[in-house]
């Protein structure tokens, strides 16, 4: 997902100690045991700890077989979207100040947290807060875990001295998304965005743009990995490329331009790398998918979901 700026650079140093808020990290998840025990080794490297980190799945096997004291395994239905708001609705009702969403394949540095509770705290105005992603191997055939972590390492290594200096942005990345929770309240994530949920982060962030600002952070960073493996097939997410923002248009939160060229970007994109596909993506099949959208929505039926009917077959 590409994020756009609207500009307004501002930043304090970072000093003095402040009480510690109560961090809540949610992270939803699908068949990748592994990413998440790596996930949760740079948790409890944080410079400010969670004070719990909700696992949500579709099956006790997808999580690690030992986790520790404050992390909670739950399991309820498949989809990026209810799993995400089984989170929700556990963290609100255990409380907490922040609510942390990181994907399982999300490798922050060790301030990361620290960096987003501060941006919350420096401004009152600001609701949810996004980190600047180092590398993104979703562009990609993805990032190994030891690259991942060697650039983490030298980015802390070499960074300037940090500040909380973010810019204004218009929609947030679900890689690693932080919000006030006091700002949430009955906002969820839109469970008709079936399975992977393409472009809920958009919508989800932007649901609370009436309560205050949404930033990029430029110094809580991390490194996206992107890996392949529990991803949406290719014809689902070609689908999903041109029914969601048509979908998140009609519902008004994501801005026509913006879902005009995320749409004609992905299906060039496709249909020109469909003819030497990249061995990690299935482009034929996102072209397929991609077509069957576009007649989709010229017939007016706007129903991401609808897809679920297809696959089934």
């Amino acid at each position: 997902m590409a994020l756009i700026e609207d500009g307004g650079a501002v930043g304090v140093s970072i000093a003095g100690p402040a009480a510690t808020p109560r961090i809540v990290v949610v992270v939803a998840s699908l068949g990748r045991p592994d990413e998440l025990s790596t996930l949760l080794a740079h948790l409890e490297n944080q410079s400010v700890k969670p004070s719990r980190v909700i696992l949500s799945v579709t099956d006790r096997a997808d999580a690690p077989a030992a986790v520790g004291a404050n992390v909670e395994v739950v399991v309820g239905p498949k989809g990026s979207s209810p799993q995400r708001n089984l989170g929700i609705r556990l963290a609100l009702a255990a409380g907490c100040d922040v609510m942390v969403f990181l994907d399982d394949d999300y490798v922050p540095t060790a301030r990361a947290l620290e960096l987003f509770c501060k941006v919350l705290a420096d401004r009152p105005d600001v609701v949810g807060v996004t980190g600047t992603v180092i590398a993104d191997g979703i562009r990609g055939p993805g990032i190994p875990t030891e690259l991942a972590e060697e650039l983490v390492l030298r980015y802390e290594h070499e960074a300037p001295p940090l500040t909380t200096t973010c810019v204004d942005t218009t929609g947030l990345y679900g890689c690693n998304m932080a919000f006030r929770a006091s700002a949430i309240g009955d906002c969820r994530f839109d469970e008709n965005l079936p399975l992977y949920a393409w472009q809920e982060d958009i919508d989800f962030s932007r649901q609370m743009r009436s309560s205050g600002r949404l930033v990029r952070s430029l110094a809580a960073t991390g490194v996206h990995r992107g890996v392949k493996r529990a991803r949406a097939p290719g014809f689902q997410l070609g689908w999903a490329q041109v029914v969601n923002p048509a979908y998140l248009v009609r519902k008004g939160t994501m801005p026509f331009t913006f879902a005009v060229a995320l749409v004609i970007r992905n299906v060039i994109a496709n249909h020109l790398r469909a003819l030497a596909p990249e061995p990690w993506v299935d482009r034929r099949g996102r072209v397929r998918g991609n077509w069957a959208g576009i007649l989709e929505v010229l017939r007016g039926r706007i129903d991401p979901s609808a897809v679920l009917n297809r696959i089934s077959r």
